[in-house]
């Protein structure tokens, strides 16, 4: 493809968006990933356990990647599309995929798990993670904090409201986990750097991330692309930051 403003947001237009894979964007966008290293510690709390939830798996991309998964363990997910992906993916490896509205209840009995992990995951019910956890369990999850890549959101939409702004603060979630019961026994925060180098990038992590500005399409969108389509050819990358926080979460023996 060309470098036109054009060829750059028809070849992102066509690029298929299921699953949780970012690679498409290898060479067009950049991340700074987080410190601690959630795969590893992800990898780490498996092979410790007995019985594995991972709750909104994706496309099981990050679950398959685990070196040893607990000998019993099962991943929910709601996107038809990723259903079917994770399912290919991860059914070799023995693990067990169920299609989930991610809606409380979750499909599973009380205290059924001794590990429970998520990934980003959009919805959080505490209340559903103590419930499905065994006394001495351990919730581990990697989440997008506050106001993560809002220059892309309100290059788009506008300023934002502090409301809005303040939406996925880890306080927020470690008042959560406890008033579910859980224990927090660790909470960080990080701020990341994003850079985007060519509009089709950006037109990609919008319909990959269909939360970050609803109802993203080209044709809405188009005069804001084009703008911006000039201002990274003036000026360089678009540059955004990511929040990230890790929470672990341990249910009282």
């Amino acid at each position: 493809m060309g470098d036109t403003f054009e060829d750059l947001v028809s070849e992102a237009e066509a690029a298929p968006v299921e699953g949780w894979d970012f690679s498409w964007l290898d060479g067009r966008a950049t991340e700074q990933r987080p410190s601690w290293g959630y795969q590893r510690l992800m990898g780490e709390r498996m092979a410790d356990a007995s019985a594995a939830l991972d709750i909104q798996t994706g496309g099981g991309e990050v679950l398959a990647a685990v070196p040893r998964p607990a000998p019993l363990t099962v991943a929910t997910e709601s996107w038809p599309p990723n259903v079917a992906k994770a399912t290919r993916l991860l059914h070799p490896l023995g693990v067990a995929v169920v299609a989930d509205a991610d809606e409380p209840p979750l499909p599973f009995a009380d205290e059924a798990f001794d590990l429970v992990v998520s990934r980003h995951p959009v919805t959080v019910w505490w209340e559903e993670i103590a419930r499905v956890l065994r006394p001495g369990g351990t919730y581990l999850s990697q989440q997008v904090g506050p106001a993560s890549v809002f220059e892309v959101v309100e290059y788009f939409l506008g300023p934002q409201s502090p409301e809005v702004r303040r939406g996925r603060h880890p306080d927020d979630a470690r008042a959560g986990a406890e008033s579910a019961g859980l224990e927090v026994v660790d909470l960080r925060y990080e701020r990341l750097r994003t850079e985007f180098f060519d509009i089709g990038a950006v037109v990609y992590f919008l319909r990959k991330v269909i939360w970050m500005v609803p109802g993203f399409t080209v044709d809405r969108y188009r005069d804001r692309l084009r703008q911006l389509h000039e201002r990274i050819g003036a000026e360089g990358p678009f540059v955004a930051t990511t929040t990230r926080f890790l929470i672990e979460a341990r249910k009282p023996s």
